[in-house]
């Protein structure tokens, strides 16, 4: 029995902090939804990129809402000694976890396909909004200085775009790593300057240790969550019968 009221308690905490998480998501979702400028000033740039072609907003609501209707669930599973809800709380946790290690597996297999998928958005928006969108164009700048790269594959992607004709066939100085405003394609071709989609990799490899640790500390809260309300089910239907 003491082993009951402790997983029971541990249960009603577990998704209590669920429930706060999903509230502040939902709140940080209708946030930049409403007011999307100030979010933006705070964030900086780059969440502009994440506001401008993920729709941050609305993820945000989503994921929020789910988390809130998952924390009530389990907690009322816990607080009502109910099997049924035990059972669906375990149910959505498990399709949550699978979903989680196949997309995981799928990021890890087809990464070529992750890098075609994100060359056909960048590329179009180099050619024909850096330079014009001041958005894009200080999303890509700030990205290319941070980096020290030029363009998503490299400086041809700029070759034939809609800067290239406004500046006369020039390149961004990124291309060129001066800190002249001119850069020929000439100029480019000898520097040979990476792309940025390679730096990002290098970025998220040489942080690939917290990524990974934030992953496992997830699949171990969920894990648990599955054990507990498993359990409780479990020690529900002994009783019962």
């Amino acid at each position: 029995m003491s082993c009951f009221i402790f997983f029971k308690v541990m249960m009603a905490v577990f998704n209590f902090l669920i429930f706060l998480g999903g509230l502040t998501l939902l709140a940080m979702g209708i946030w930049v939804t409403v007011d999307g400028s100030s979010f933006l000033q705070l964030l900086g740039p780059f969440s502009s990129q994440a506001m401008q072609f993920v729709h941050v907003g609305f993820f945000c609501i989503a994921i929020g809402a789910i988390l809130i209707l998952l924390g009530l669930l389990g907690w009322c599973a816990s607080y009502k000694d109910n099997k049924c809800l035990l059972l669906l709380f375990f149910s959505i946790i498990m399709i949550i976890f699978i979903a989680e290690v196949a997309a995981a597996v799928v990021a890890l297999s087809y990464s070529a396909f992750a890098e075609g998928i994100l060359r056909a958005w960048a590329r179009p928006a180099l050619h024909s909004q850096y330079g014009s969108d001041p958005v894009v164009t200080k999303i890509w700048n700030t990205t290319m200085m941070e980096l020290n790269c030029c363009g998503f594959t490299n400086y041809t992607d700029f070759v034939g775009s809609e800067y290239e004709k406004q500046s006369g066939g020039q390149l961004p100085a990124s291309c060129c790593h001066s800190n002249s405003t001119t850069c020929s394609q000439q100029e480019a071709l000898k520097v040979d300057a990476p792309g940025c989609f390679r730096n990002i990799l290098m970025v998220l490899k040489e942080h690939a240790t917290v990524v990974g640790g934030v992953a496992a500390g997830i699949g171990l809260l969920e894990i648990f969550a599955m054990f507990v309300s498993m359990y409780l089910y479990c020690t529900l239907n002994e009783k019962m019968s």
